[in-house]
């Protein structure tokens, strides 16, 4: 790669266990629900709330976080 030295990653595996309501609090951030209306949002809501209670009130999920970096080698 002209201009970079070889690139190095890391990759991080970790998970996070969510409460039915720590979920339901960051799902009005996420993508395509940000331009629900809030009727609609309500109704997702309340459908994933019933299935997570379904599940037993939580999960785990597991998540990877990955890092590159590549040095600059010239003064371009």
């Amino acid at each position: 790669m002209d201009g970079f030295s070889d690139p190095e990653q890391w990759r991080f595996d970790w998970e996070w266990s969510y409460t039915r309501d720590a979920w339901l609090d960051q799902m009005p951030a996420l993508g395509a629900l940000t331009q629900l209306s809030s009727d609609k949002l309500a109704e997702v809501l309340e459908g994933v709330g019933a299935a997570i209670d379904a599940m037993g009130g939580g999960f785990t999920m597991r998540y990877a976080t990955v890092a590159v970096t590549a040095a600059r080698t010239d003064a371009a």
